[in-house]
């Protein structure tokens, strides 16, 4: 337990080794249900990997992940978005040829319930989850536009709607404001504020300094497969070896400013 309260997520000394590589070299996290935990890092520190890893899209070397009471180490993709992970992709994960309200229908279906069959017969309750989804993004009124139309920022909303059409207990974002303007990241914060005030968990990877310590309630920092920092938001910039190895000093003279006058542009 962590603070009086049983952990949703549990992973224990997590290895991903590729060869003789350990791109995950013994993570641990523990996520308390409403929690919203950023991960930062360098490119290549192994925060993709680890999602990848947790979600079941490739399967640990070692270690132990616990969600919600079921040991999902080794279980597939398929499985562990059943039991209630659900997350987003970096790149743009769609399928391109289909409209907006058929990529969240194929969420919907699969992403709660084993279809031995796959016949993508929608009941009602497929076409009520495709809706909300798609209504709390605000896609709503592109629902029936084919998805290679859509621009970056929808396509954005696109892979949120879906991952919550599956109705998750948690939720993993990786780097959801990549390529967004300022304006389209504050949309993304307001989105996730909401998400959190419905009762979702919410574990996310973001370069975007102002995006991961506005809305994250505890941080860590990965690097060569390790971590490095875990701790408050106002607690990032005072570390050396995080300024040292990821902020430099220019990025960290920003956050201070950030956590004294409310305003960063990292």
């Amino acid at each position: 337990m962590e603070n009086g309260r049983t952990p949703l997520l549990e992973c224990e000394n997590v290895v991903k080794r590729f060869g003789s590589l350990s791109a995950v070299d013994g993570m641990s996290l523990t996520v308390t249900p409403g929690e919203i935990v950023g991960i930062g890092g360098p490119n290549g520190a192994g925060k993709t990997t680890f999602f990848d890893v947790v979600t079941g899209v490739t399967p640990a070397t070692e270690g132990r992940i616990v969600f919600d009471g079921h040991d999902i180490s080794g279980l597939g993709a398929d499985r562990i978005c059943q039991y209630g992970i659900a997350r987003t992709f970096q790149l743009n994960a769609a399928f391109e040829s289909l409209t907006v309200r058929e990529n969240i229908d194929i969420a919907a279906y699969f992403g709660r319930s084993r279809r031995t069959i796959p016949g993508l017969k929608l009941g009602k309750d497929v076409r009520e989850q495709t809706d909300e989804a798609l209504a709390f993004v605000g896609l709503a009124d592109k629902a029936d536009a084919t998805v290679a139309q859509l621009p970056v920022l929808d396509r954005k909303l696109l892979m949120i709607a879906g991952a919550i059409a599956t109705k998750p207990k948690l939720l993993f974002l990786d780097e959801p404001v990549g390529g967004l303007n300022t304006t389209e990241i504050d949309h993304i914060i307001g989105l996730v504020e909401r998400l959190k005030a419905g009762g979702l968990t919410v574990v996310l990877i973001e370069h975007v300094m102002r995006f991961l310590l506005a809305l994250s309630s505890r941080v860590l920092i990965m690097h060569h497969g390790k971590k490095i920092f875990e701790g408050l938001p106002n607690e990032v910039a005072e570390d050396a070896v995080v300024v040292e190895t990821y902020l430099g000093e220019g990025t960290r003279k920003r956050l201070k400013t950030f956590f004294s006058e409310g305003e960063v542009q990292a």
